[in-house]
């Protein structure tokens, strides 16, 4: 675990040092910085808009009084998006708007949805407590 960690906190700064060059030799220094302004206002519109509409559910689901589990997955996601936005740079702002779409979220959800039952099925959440 701690050595994937590494190599994610390693890799993605490399990445997006090298695609901010090649983009900036393609259309230029200035527009360069201009796109990844943009990205980052996009991002937080996004974060606004559907962090207001997940926080509306959940004050709605539990006014109902059910679990707003769908809506808590969908806040976390959110803020995991919002948190790849405030990196600067094009790959985490990709990810970070793919995190906050609603329809490319759904995906997220599945696929999180499918791992979880595979840990589940094979015994992988097993707690260990170290003294």
């Amino acid at each position: 675990m701690f050595f994937r960690l590494f190599l994610i906190l390693l890799i993605v700064p490399v990445v997006e040092i090298y695609l901010i060059i090649k983009v900036g030799q393609v259309i230029g220094g200035v527009a360069t910085v201009a796109i990844l302004l943009l990205m980052s206002l996009t991002g937080a519109w996004l974060i606004r808009h559907q962090g207001g509409r997940v926080l509306t559910q959940i004050r709605d689901e539990l006014s109902q009084g059910r679990l707003p589990a769908a809506q808590l997955l969908d806040g976390a996601l959110i803020f995991i998006g919002g948190v790849l936005l405030t990196t600067p740079g094009f790959f985490t702002d990709f990810l970070g708007i793919f995190f906050l779409v609603p329809s490319t979220r759904r995906f997220i959800k599945l696929w999180l949805g499918l791992w979880l039952q595979n840990k589940i099925s094979r015994g992988g959440f097993v707690m260990r407590r170290h003294f």
